[in-house]
């Protein structure tokens, strides 16, 4: 009977396992999209800025100032935005603004 119950929680586990791992790239996928669909112009698809976002004040992701933030600080800027930069409060979910900040960072490297 033991065997019966280590198996079976075994076998949950590694499933639980499974779905994280498959959920994982999916959520990037995500972040990718939004990012596309609502920074790109802005901010460029590498994060750089474009001619256009820089002259509004947008940053390169890869800078010092913006690498000194922290992902509370980015978050608040997206939610609430900053300079020209629109506000996503409301138009985006808090789980992706945390997955734009985890994108974000990623580009920055």
């Amino acid at each position: 009977m033991k065997s019966l119950s280590f198996r079976t929680a075994l076998v949950a586990l590694l499933a639980c396992g499974l779905i994280a791992a498959c959920a994982s790239p999916a959520l990037a996928d995500d972040a990718a999209a939004t990012y596309k669909s609502k920074c790109t112009m802005c901010h460029g698809p590498d994060g750089k800025g474009t001619a256009v976002g820089t002259k509004m004040g947008a940053h390169d992701f890869a800078s010092p100032e913006v690498k000194a933030e922290t992902d509370a600080q980015l978050t608040d800027v997206i939610t609430k935005g900053k300079g020209k930069m629109p506000a996503y409060s409301g138009k985006l979910k808090d789980t992706e603004i945390k997955d734009l900040v985890t994108y974000i960072r990623g580009l920055a490297k």
